[in-house]
């Protein structure tokens, strides 16, 4: 039974940096694409970045180009996202997601099987 395991959110002012890291539970890492999604209040869930774990290639959506990174080293790893100049734009729910699949990046919520529950980012 795969889990995934969101820590590091909290409270940043404008400028500042956070961390975020997603314990996975099982080998998840050959043939598995993961993401980072985030969900503010009254708005939909969207993906922010994604990395294809079998090269390593990331993918990021315009919003945060350019200040976030996503990695994960290897199977044994956990996934992050380093967040830095956050704004008050960036204030949300973070999740990380998992699928199984050849095809990577996707950043549709419903193509992923896997979810953490999540951890509060808030940016002032």
């Amino acid at each position: 039974h795969v889990q995934l395991v969101e820590s590091g959110g909290g409270s940043v002012q404008a400028g500042g940096s956070l961390r975020l890291s997603c314990a996975v539970s099982e080998n998840m890492y050959f043939g598995v694409c993961m993401a980072w999604f985030r969900q503010a209040p009254g708005k939909e869930r969207e993906a922010v970045a994604v990395i294809r774990c079998r090269d390593g290639s990331t993918y990021y959506a315009d919003s945060v180009k350019g200040r976030f990174t996503i990695s994960r080293d290897n199977a044994k790893n956990p996934l992050y996202l380093q967040m830095n100049s956050l704004t008050p734009e960036d204030t949300a729910m973070y999740y990380c997601a998992a699928r199984y699949g050849l095809v990577c990046p996707v950043w549709s919520r419903s193509d992923y099987s896997y979810w953490g529950q999540g951890t509060q980012v808030t940016v002032s």
